[in-house]
């Protein structure tokens, strides 16, 4: 499902811990257009609870999420 889809801009998050993945995902998403997908990139452990809660509360849609062992893929597409 998510190898399908192209993301419009990359964000590296791994490293960092809550909520900083978070914020940086807030503010690179608001940098958007609708429907452009963002990747984030992140090993902190509440990141896929973060950003699933974030996407469904600002109307974004969590198109993927992939497990790469050393950290997660998170593919999210702006909401128009």
């Amino acid at each position: 499902m998510a190898q399908d889809v192209s993301a419009t801009e990359t964000l590296d998050c791994v490293g960092l811990f809550c909520p900083e993945p978070l914020f940086q995902t807030r503010e690179a998403i608001d940098a958007l257009k609708p429907g452009d997908v963002l990747e984030v990139l992140a090993d902190d452990a509440a990141a896929e609870e973060d950003l699933t809660r974030f996407a469904k509360r600002t109307g974004h849609e969590v198109v993927g999420i992939e497990d790469l062992g050393e950290y997660k893929r998170f593919l999210i597409r702006k909401g128009g």
